[in-house]
């Protein structure tokens, strides 16, 4: 299609060309470069669209503006992860080399996948269940990616918690994390402390043991706010009051947010995605000025080059891109699916990957730089001793190092809270809001507003768990059964039913339709081969260097690990349950005719509008009528 003939479907699509026919037949006209031609459309493939489909289409929300969707995103991708886990991943995996393969990773899966999601929402405008009409017979994957993304929405919420609670002690006149308390023991070691006496150091206690002394800040977190037992023997206990309350703070943040679905969200995305810099930009000034800084942060870029030929640090690069970006969870798909038929996407995708990893670097300076002043302040000259992952590195070691301060101590702690709980607030909303528009597609006459209390109310109710003083043993089962395991496996079954089942060449006559664009040979070998491929073997390293899951190297009871796994198994279950349901629900004599039709589109599959719909029906018509197969199937998809 060239331009001539883009504009002239553009103008009818959006009414500005009027045609009487004879008979009063509803019709499509077709540009091209020297005529008009028409499509009856009373015929049975053009007349498939459900009557209930139409109305769902004129009700279907828009972005405000088509900024929002882009902050939108920033707020879904740029969250937590980039902030405690980057940091981490990259200090045991080569340091600055590690940004080799992230940035490798980012090219060859990341960026592609992105815009391979964002694409399918945006010509559908459905959200992930109904976006699987291209492919019914893997509309599991979808219902899988929800469940996953719904269980994450749950233990993110329990993190948000965390950090409401730190954010409110941060207005102390003393930080609670600085001072030992009587019932931890002469084990503690004062954080507010400072030179080369504050020290972690070891004890030796009456019978003549020498005991490795705990930070009070580590203290303060396992044994006051989270009150963690060694294992879980004796069960997970009671949930704690403070942390309820904070986790019900959470969740009417977000029942707020939600309550005129993305009319509210989208305003709120350009506090959400923008703010965060702002504090992001102060704590970087306060960090590379303190003494030491450098030091820690040459020790986290300074590359280890043997560590490139690691196949564990592809795979950790992999993994950190997949989760940064929040790709292959239905949300993305979703946000799309709220965007202008037209919109040129390529250049938001790019933008949005880009902002993500430069926030994971910048996170990553600004972490090490306080660190590194950590490590000067008591004399350490191995930063890593200094430094704990995950959840520990955000409410351990930074507010360990922030206890350093000797200049208004809490008022850096207040705005790095507030940027945590900022980022995760806007990457919780994505999931939340992923969830909810499942059930707005199915049942389209709901208001938002009921939509939005009912998810909240029911992920409040679920998140008491990891209120409990075993919570922290729960979330690490949930996060690996039931998300980072099973979105893998769903990662890969997508990318094969967009890739080789609905096929890479429609995907880019759907993209030309569309956008008016031609699709480069990158983004067509990537989602054919590539992507799939890396991913595959992520996969595979990751069942072959399995072993069973420990929190603290404290082994879980066998009940926990048989939870985990039907956790895991009701995820992925969800692909083989919708493909027998699908094939049983086609018409056709036999197996083989089921199996064709659902492998196929639906019939009402191609952009939701009537109007789009009937132009893209005819378009298919003739792109099937004057296409050349290039070689085989194989080369045909990529290149034809």
């Amino acid at each position: 299609m060239d331009a001539t003939q883009y504009g002239k479907l553009n103008r009818l699509i959006n009414g500005n060309i009027s045609i009487n026919i004879a008979n009063e037949k509803d019709c499509v006209v077709y540009g091209t470069t020297t005529e008009l031609l028409t499509m009856d459309t009373s015929s049975e493939e053009a007349r498939e669209e459900p009557e209930v489909e139409q109305a769902a289409t004129r009700d279907r929300d828009q972005w405000g503006k088509g900024i929002e969707f882009l902050f939108s995103c920033i707020a879904l991708s740029v969250g937590l992860g980039n902030v405690w886990r980057f940091p981490f991943i990259a200090l045991e995996n080569g340091g600055g080399a590690f940004l080799i393969p992230y940035l490798v990773v980012l090219l060859l899966v990341g960026r592609p996948i992105y815009y391979m999601e964002v694409i399918i929402g945006q010509f559908s405008s459905r959200g992930c269940i109904r976006a699987f009409d291209m492919v019914p017979i893997m509309k599991g994957v979808a219902y899988g990616q929800v469940y996953s993304t719904a269980l994450a929405t749950t233990y993110y919420a329990c993190i948000m918690a965390l950090t409401i609670r730190y954010l409110v002690v941060s207005f102390s006149e003393v930080l609670p994390w600085t001072y030992c308390l009587v019932e931890w023991g002469s084990q503690c070691v004062a954080t507010a402390a400072t030179g080369p006496n504050s020290t972690i150091t070891n004890y030796t206690n009456i019978n003549s043991t020498v005991v490795q002394g705990i930070s009070s800040a580590e203290l303060y977190f396992t044994r006051t706010v989270l009150r963690e037992p060694v294992s879980l023997e004796d069960g997970l206990g009671t949930p704690s009051w403070e942390m309820v309350m904070c986790l019900l703070v959470t969740w009417v943040i977000i029942a707020i947010t939600l309550f005129k679905g993305i009319r509210s969200s989208g305003k709120a995305s350009y506090f959400l995605a923008l703010f965060p810099y702002v504090i992001m930009l102060i704590l970087l000034v306060r960090a590379v000025t303190l003494p030491g800084a450098w030091q820690g942060i040459a020790y986290f870029v300074k590359p280890q080059w043997d560590q490139l030929l690691n196949p564990h640090v592809w795979y950790a690069a992999i993994t950190q891109m997949f989760f940064s970006l929040a790709i292959c969870f239905g949300t993305l798909i979703m946000y799309a699916s709220f965007n202008d038929f037209h919109k040129r996407v390529h250049k938001d995708v790019i933008i949005i990957t880009s902002i993500d990893s430069f926030t994971s670097i910048l996170a990553g300076c600004i972490i090490f730089g306080i660190l590194g002043n950590l490590a000067h302040e008591t004399n350490t000259t191995d930063i890593s001793t200094v430094v704990k992952g995950g959840a520990g590195l955000a409410f351990i070691s930074y507010p360990e190092a922030i206890a350093k301060f000797k200049y208004l101590p809490q008022l850096f702690a207040a705005l790095f809270f507030f940027m945590l709980l900022v980022l995760g607030i806007g990457s919780n909303i994505g999931m939340a809001s992923s969830v909810i528009n499942v059930v707005k597609d199915r049942y389209p006459q709901l208001p938002h507003w009921k939509l939005a209390i009912g998810a909240s109310v029911i992920g409040f109710v679920c998140g008491l768990v990891y209120m409990t003083p075993g919570g922290q043993f729960v979330l690490n089962l949930v996060d690996f059964y039931g998300c980072t395991f099973i979105a893998l496996v769903l990662a890969i079954a997508e990318l094969l039913a967009v890739g080789w089942i609905y096929g890479v060449k429609r995907l880019c006559s759907d993209i030309e339709f569309m956008l008016n664009a031609k699709t480069s040979f990158y983004w067509r070998i990537c989602w054919a081969i590539v992507a799939p491929g890396l991913m595959f073997l992520v996969l595979v390293y990751m069942l072959c260097s399995y072993e069973p899951l420990t929190y603290k190297d404290v082994p879980y009871p066998p009940a926990a690990y048989l939870a985990g796994w039907l956790i895991w198994g009701l995820g992925v279950a969800q692909l083989p349950f919708w493909a027998i349901y699908t094939i049983y629900q086609q018409p056709g004599n036999s197996f083989r005719s089921k199996l064709k039709l659902a492998l196929e589109p639906t019939a009402d599959w191609g952009p939701r509008q009537p109007q789009q719909l009937q132009a893209y029906l005819l378009h298919r018509k003739k792109t099937q009528e004057s296409k050349v197969q290039r070689g085989g199937y194989f080369i045909d998809n990529i290149f034809g």
